[in-house]
């Protein structure tokens, strides 16, 4: 491995944010959710480093979970955006996995299915999200459709907050209640709450959790937050300075000369881009940790490397390590630079990033 661009993973880290978000819904069990490569931190080696602890986890997509199950996972692992054709019904029984029903075309697919096995199902209630599950008019017909069906072993019922991490808006308290006017008077388990809720709604009361975000470490809300500060981020993404020159007041940087010195400055040119999943929108003067020290991002990010201010770190030089985010500059602080969330930061850091693990 030549080039300096790494993505440092703390699994330690992982698991501290897991028991954090059981401590916070102590009478729930927790689905570790680890989508989408476990939001760019791995899914496999994520998965591996919560499996002693974890009560489950919660993937996407079946591709996603039998990547686990191949890698030796056995725990629960919930499908939440369910199967997309019948087709994959066999390979969920195979394998062991729970399902989300959001439509009532998955609930005819389980009519009809005569294979072997049984499920585990998750129907999603749409209380005001609206994206997938049924609405609260479908939810008694569907519920027992699915409990007569011979295919079905578990029904566990869910919903989705769509402005948990508003902690001033009403629209969670009137989901949740919404949900429970739905449920209270039935025998099933219930789950609702995802990290913005697990951290800022404590009455949100539910059998299962499904802590995502949190569980790498960043803060789902733009204002601090007492239990949201307490997490601990888990991807560190490093690279260094490869080259140091200085040039005089009036002269320009990078693509389109987009910024030009007001005095003579010192320029460090760091090996990371945005084909390293470090954005393009990223705007001048976004914070960068030379050498343990704050600078700011000078010109525009090109495919494979960035410039930054080196005038005030003297100590700098080719070799420096530079942390883009981590524990010195939280994820949540860079990313309304890009005009974006912590998400898109972990989730886009591309294959050519080497990932480096500890425990």
């Amino acid at each position: 491995m030549a080039r300096p661009t790494t993505a440092q993973i703390d699994l330690s880290a992982i698991r501290q944010n897991y028991q954090l978000a059981k401590s916070l819904a102590p009478n729930s069990q927790a689905l570790a959710v680890i989508k989408a490569d476990a939001y760019g931190h791995g899914a496999v080696k994520v998965a591996q480093g919560l499996e002693a602890e974890a009560d489950g986890f919660a993937v996407a997509a079946i591709e996603e979970a039998i990547e686990l199950r191949e890698a030796g996972i056995r725990k629960p692992i919930l499908l939440l955006e369910g199967f997309f054709d019948a087709n994959e019904l066999p390979l969920i029984s195979e394998h062991a996995l729970s399902c989300v029903v959001h439509t009532n075309s998955q609930i005819e697919a389980l009519a009809a299915y005569n294979g072997v096995g049984t499920f585990d199902i998750w129907v999603k209630i749409d209380i005001g999200m609206h994206r997938l599950g049924l609405s609260p008019s479908q939810t008694k017909t569907a519920l027992s459709r699915l409990g007569a069906l011979k295919c079905v072993r578990n029904i566990t019922l869910m919903g989705h907050f769509s402005c948990a991490d508003d902690l001033a808006a009403g629209t969670t308290i009137e989901q949740r209640r919404i949900f429970e006017r739905l449920t209270g008077n039935t025998q099933f388990a219930t789950s609702l709450s995802n990290s913005a809720a697990i951290l800022g709604w404590p009455t949100v009361n539910s059998d299962w959790i499904r802590p995502g975000l949190m569980l790498y470490g960043a803060s789902p809300y733009e204002a601090p937050q007492e239990d949201a500060d307490r997490l601990l981020p888990a991807m560190t993404l490093k690279s260094e300075v490869i080259a140091v020159r200085t040039i005089s007041a009036g002269e320009s940087v990078g693509y389109g000369a987009s910024w030009t010195a007001d005095r003579p400055t010192r320029i460090g040119t760091v090996a990371i881009g945005y084909a390293d999943g470090y954005p393009r929108q990223i705007r001048s003067g976004a914070p960068v940790v030379v050498g343990g020290m704050r600078t700011k991002l000078v010109g525009r990010v090109s495919m494979d490397m960035i410039t930054v201010d080196l005038t005030d770190i003297p100590a700098a030089n080719i070799g420096t390590p530079v942390e883009l985010f981590g524990r010195q500059l939280l994820a949540g602080e860079l990313a309304p630079w890009a005009n974006t969330i912590p998400y898109t930061l972990f989730t886009g850091i591309t294959r050519r990033v080497h990932k480096v693990y500890s425990d």
